[in-house]
């Protein structure tokens, strides 16, 4: 399958800053243009048309068109068996540069952010689970994310829980071969078997699984009626998770091998689990520290009392307010916060004093004494 090398903006007649809607505007103009349907007498319209929406498919995608906008920075690299444009003789673009060799997405598989760029815009090794990579070992399967909303209670505390984590997992009908029961299997026409096609990113041409055969380079007469024959079904996985004490919003928790699975003989990927931790009516928590506001009477701030108060371990201790005390006051707990890491916070408690907002005759006329005896001026 032939694809251009060109500029993904001058594809579409765009600028580099060009707004959404203009792309969107150039892209319905070309693909009205070039549709195989109005241009039936010319074979060229076809791949003009491919490479359109090739070229609106990452420019649309905000996180797309960034990565490549990131890549197109870099510099021009020569593709599969010449140059991507825009190198000369000797140039790193052209023949006998660095990059006369041809330049395969695999190359760049081990060099950390720069490959996984490439792996998550352009899904290389997503489809065609099975087939080996650039190294000829099974792929290992790829590790997934998933965010856990817990109580309070469990994240001060630790605990476990039960969750349903969507995963693509190979398609029990099929075995993944993407085959209906009895249909045959052929060569897959569009990339000759191989698996993989050529394909143009402004100054890089680097390969990705084949569309038509997901990357397994064989297609069935018929697919798989469950998959539509891509292998892979979608699916929610139950699983068991011990949550530690002390995590926090933000925290996250590694299960290797709970990932999604790899090709035959391969490791599957990792589980990795972010947690965000539900507000709490009573409990407020800064670090390890825990703040709670504990409402009281008058006569009990005039008069001195003790209160029953909750701890984030669920017990209760009794906290002595002294006589006089005054709203706002706050009184320190100690040890009773979020035990993380073999360190304890304390547990801080506000007194906020509540007036009623009626009384009775009796109520009223005790109130009115202890005013005039304590000579209240305002």
């Amino acid at each position: 399958m032939a694809t251009s090398t060109r500029d993904y903006y001058q594809i579409l007649g765009v600028s580099e800053s060009a707004s959404a809607d203009e792309i969107k505007r150039a892209y319905r103009k070309l693909a009205k243009q070039y549709h195989p349907d109005a241009n039936r007498d010319d074979p060229t319209a076809a791949e003009r048309f491919k490479e359109v929406g090739e070229a609106y498919g990452v420019l649309s995608d905000a996180e797309k068109r960034a990565r490549y906008d990131q890549m197109r920075r870099m510099g021009p690299y020569t593709g599969f068996g010449g140059a991507a444009g825009g190198g000369g003789a000797g140039g790193p673009g052209g023949p006998g540069g660095p990059g006369a060799q041809g330049f395969r997405f695999e190359d760049i598989s081990n060099l950390g952010g720069l490959g996984d760029l490439f792996g998550s815009m352009f899904d290389f090794g997503r489809r065609g689970r099975g087939r080996a990579g650039a190294t000829g070992a099974p792929a290992r399967g790829r590790n997934v994310e998933h965010l856990v909303e817990i109580p309070f209670s469990t994240a001060a505390r630790g605990g476990k829980l039960t969750i349903d984590v969507p995963m693509t997992q190979t398609c029990a009908v099929c075995g993944g071969a993407g085959a209906a029961p009895g249909a045959q299997i052929i060569t897959c026409p569009e990339c000759g078997g191989s698996g993989s096609v050529t394909f143009g990113q402004g100054g890089f041409a680097v390969a990705r699984p084949c569309p038509a055969c997901y990357g397994r380079g064989q297609v069935p007469s018929e697919p798989c009626p469950a998959c539509n024959g891509r292998g892979e079904v979608r699916e929610q996985r139950r699983i068991a998770l011990r949550v530690p004490a002390g995590v926090d919003t933000g925290s996250k928790l590694r299960l290797t091998g709970q990932g999604e699975r790899g090709g035959p003989g391969a490791a599957p990927g990792d589980l990795i689990i972010t947690f965000r931790v539900k507000s709490d009516s009573f409990f407020r928590r800064d670090g390890l520290d825990v703040y709670s506001t504990v409402p009281i009477n008058v006569a009990q701030a005039m008069l001195g009392t003790k209160v029953r108060v909750r701890t984030v371990d669920g017990k209760k201790v009794t906290l002595r307010i002294p006589p006089g005390t005054q709203s706002g006051t706050r009184f320190r707990i100690g040890g009773q916060g979020i035990e993380k890491g073999g360190r304890r916070g304390d547990h801080y408690i506000k007194v906020r004093i509540t007036v009623p907002e009626r009384l009775d005759e009796e109520q009223e006329k005790l109130v009115r004494e202890l005013a005039q005896s304590a000579d209240l001026r305002y």
